[in-house]
């Protein structure tokens, strides 16, 4: 089980603003990646479920940053099953998030106090995933709909929630548009741990750029 509460996840996902996302089957290499996002003071972390036994990866890399980055915040991205959720929840996923809304899923979570994120399109299913307890839900991918549709829907919704992930980058301008239109947190996959930390190994550049992107994060939010 997770060793962070619920009430911790969502309060670092709010506070960060910047979620990075990235999957590896190699799990030493993983390691370095989590290593060079804590120097950063980066916190929180979605492993994306992709490829087989990725949730052998994920229990190397969860029982690392337990033993090594204990205020570091896991979840799993990219779960669309009870069942898939249900296994990392065992291996101590803190939060769990999903392409598009399952209920089942947000059952399994529910139960378990753990966070769910799921992706949601339309007002219709926003609704409903914050009917099924979720607190944030995900707009993917995000360069399809844009910042304005965060801010029509938080218009006649200005309690909803919204990270917005996919087409998202560390750029002034962009994070700027994302958080003006009332995005809690971005996720940020490729256009942070691309080729070049994943092929290349620039974990300091890794740690650079993350550094940078939360700074500007807290600083367009104050």
């Amino acid at each position: 089980m997770s060793t962070h509460s619920r009430l911790h996840c969502l309060s670092v996902i709010h506070e960060q603003g910047v979620m990075p996302l990235f999957y590896h089957k190699d799990a030493a290499l993983g390691k370095q990646v989590l290593k060079a996002c804590y120097d950063a003071g980066g916190r929180l972390l979605e492993f994306t479920n992709r490829g087989d036994f990725a949730h052998e990866t994920f229990r190397e890399l969860n029982l690392y940053a337990r033993q090594e980055l204990p205020d570091m915040v896991m979840g799993v991205g990219s779960v669309n099953d009870a069942a898939t959720a249900a296994l990392y929840l065992q291996l101590g996923a803190s939060f769990i998030v999903s392409a598009s809304l399952r209920e089942d899923v947000a059952v399994v979570c529910n139960r378990r106090k753990v966070p769910y994120l799921p992706g949601c399109a339309t007002l219709s299913e926003i609704g409903r995933a914050e009917e099924l307890g979720c607190e944030i839900v995900k707009l993917f991918p995000g360069s399809v709909y844009g910042p304005e549709f965060i801010k029509a829907i938080r218009g006649p919704q200005p309690w909803t929630s919204i990270m917005p992930t996919g087409g998202v980058t560390t750029e002034l301008e962009n994070l700027k548009g994302w958080f003006s239109a009332g995005a809690v947190c971005c996720g940020l996959g490729s256009q942070l741990i691309g080729s070049n930390v994943l092929v290349d190994r620039d974990f300091a550049g890794l740690t650079t750029q993350l550094k940078e992107a939360l700074a500007t994060a807290k600083s367009l939010r104050q």
